[in-house]
Order: structure tokens, then sequence, then C-alpha cells
């Protein structure tokens, strides 16, 4: 039908795309370095079941593991941990052919770590905002539809991205094209502040939100991030909810209120209530991402001269909870706004 598809990571995003692509009528090989999850998908008698209310259904198709791998593949769509990028990316860099790319669908800038490894050219940008959990091998729960967008890192208008567009459509109908998909990547960090900052507690991410005395740190911590981005060239985007304008150094808090109160509204009838980072922590209890995503921007921002107090101190949060020297409480998120 399509040119190959392979897809490096199965995970919460990687495997409901390539389910949806899968059943599509796509041929679409999936990589995972979980053996059970991946004896699961290749196995036509269990294979890979996306669950939820937005979507049932279930697929079989090729899964190997890294070392199995062999061949190239023009389209490589990455979708594991930010901080896991760079090693996929070398190991999968054998398998990809030399007009062919890789498509990055991980929170965080993993763009820029990726063109390091395969090329400029060889990078393709996206930006997903829809809600899906990992619950275990063979089983994806698919909570709710969210943003979803992809561009060209450099803006260009190209025939590949228009093909890759058509085809992410068949996923998400209202899938956005951009020519700036790094304002939507930094759109995204500005609100991810805000998810990781849910993860230190035990409120899902409506109620989380909703917390009015937490107010003042929604603003210091989005804001922080939008500064940076300022400082970097780029004028985030927003979506669900978010609005980046509200949380700039000039705006009022009524605008910050109404769009945590967006935001809310967006998530509060989800059937994934609590986010990513806080899985990772409470109930995988592996690392999170926050070293791709949140230190590098308090990083950036010292480079410019712009103080990032709430992020920095929101980052050693996680890192002591993920060492086993801080619990799960909402308490935390009172210590942040103190920060």
């Amino acid at each position: 039908m399509n040119e190959r598809i392979l897809i490096w990571g199965a995970g919460a995003i990687g495997g409901t795309i390539g389910a949806y692509l899968v059943r599509a009528g796509h041929d679409v090989t999936f990589v995972d370095i979980d053996r059970a999850h991946v004896e699961a998908i290749r196995d036509p008698s269990r294979g890979l079941s996306i669950t939820g209310p937005v979507d049932q259904f279930t697929i079989s198709a090729p899964a190997l593991l890294p070392d199995e791998v062999q061949g190239e593949w023009s389209r490589i769509f990455l979708a594991v941990k930010a901080h896991h990028t760079r090693d996929a990316c070398e190991a999968l860099l054998p398998h990809l052919a030399k007009d062919g790319y890789v498509l990055s669908l991980q929170n965080g800038l993993c763009e820029k770590v990726i063109a390091q490894v395969v090329g400029e050219s060889r990078t393709v940008g996206a930006f997903v905002n829809f809600g899906a959990d990992w619950i275990k091998p063979g089983e994806i729960h698919y909570g709710n539809r969210g943003a979803t967008v992809i561009g060209e890192i450099d803006g260009a208008d190209t025939p590949r991205i228009r093909a890759l567009y058509a085809d992410i459509k068949q996923f998400e109908p209202d899938a956005i094209l951009t020519d700036q998909i790094f304002s939507f990547l930094w759109g995204k960090l500005a609100y991810g502040s805000l998810l990781f900052a849910q993860a230190v507690g035990q409120l899902g991410i409506a109620d989380c939100l909703e917390r009015p005395e937490l107010l003042p740190l929604w603003r210091d911590m989005a804001g922080e991030v939008l500064r940076v981005a300022h400082a970097e060239g780029v004028r985030p985007r927003g979506f669900n909810g978010f609005e980046p304008a509200a949380f700039e150094t000039d705006a009022s808090e009524a605008a910050a209120r109404a769009s945590v109160a967006a935001m809310v509204a967006f998530n509060r009838p989800n059937a994934k209530t609590h986010s990513g980072v806080w899985r990772d922590l409470a109930v995988r209890k592996r690392r999170t991402e926050v070293d791709m995503q949140i230190a590098p921007v308090a990083d950036m921002g010292r480079t410019h001269g712009i103080a990032c107090t709430k992020l920095e101190a929101l980052v050693r949060t996680i890192h002591e909870i993920e060492d086993g020297e801080r619990a799960l409480s909402d308490h935390n998120l009172n210590e942040l706004l103190d920060a």
C-alpha cells in the first residue's frame, strides 16, 4: 500500500498510533525493548489491544526486539522516552535508508538530538497531546484525543511531509500540518511544566490545576518556560486550553485563570486522569523525562540570564522522588509555590 513504517518504541504513543496505521492497512513493524510486549504484539492469538473510551480494537503485526531488526526503512517513527533518544537513534541508524527520515513522536526538543545522530535533513518533528497509557504487554489504554501536529523542522513544505500528514490523519483526523513545529513543542514544554508539577502529588491533572491557591505557581512555571522560549527566538503556540499569552510576564491574573479553567475543562472528562510523568513515579517506579524536558529549559535560561527558580525547584523535587528521598504528596506543590 504505502512505504513501510518502523515504529521504534511501542508504548503508549507509538503503540497507539501504530495500531491505527495497521488497521488502516499500512505495513507497520514495531520495535520495543520489552520482550513480553513484543511477543504479545506478534502473536496472532493475542496482538496489540487498544482499549478505553476513544476506541477498542486489536491488531497483530510484526514486532521485534532491537537486536532482531534487519534491513532498512525509509520511515522510522521514534516513540521512546526522551532520555533514551540518543541511544535509540544510534541503534536505529543502520536501519534508516539514506533518503529516509525519523519522525519524533516524543515530548521535549528531541528533534535536536535526533538530528545530531541522523542529520537534520532526515529529521521530522511532531507534537502530540493525546492521552494514552501502557497497561500491560499487549494492551494500551487510549484515554482521550488531543492535539496532534507535524512539520518539517526547517518549516519547509515538502512532498514527504504532505504524504506523512495524510497518513497521520488516519490516526487523528484533526491533525495539523505546520511550518512552525518548534512553536508547538515549546508550547508543550510550558504546559508540560504543569504536568511535571502535578506528578509530584496525588491529585489528577484537572483537580491539581483547579487548586486556586496554586495559580501563582502555574503562572511562574509556565512564565519561566515562555521567557526562555522568547530568548531562543521562538513564540510558543497554544493547544487544548493552554494559551501561552495568558502566562506572559505582562498577562493579567484573570487571563491565566481563564486558561487554567480551559485546561481543566479539557482534562476533566478524560479517562486518562494523571500525567505520564505521574505514572512513571507512582506506578512504574522509573526515571522520568525531567532531565530532557524541564532541566534543559532551566539550563538555557541561565545562558540567557533568565532566572528559572520554579523550574529548578521542580527538577530537584522530581529527582528526590525518583531517588526515594521524598514521597508523592500534594504538599510538595505547596513547597514549590514557596520556593
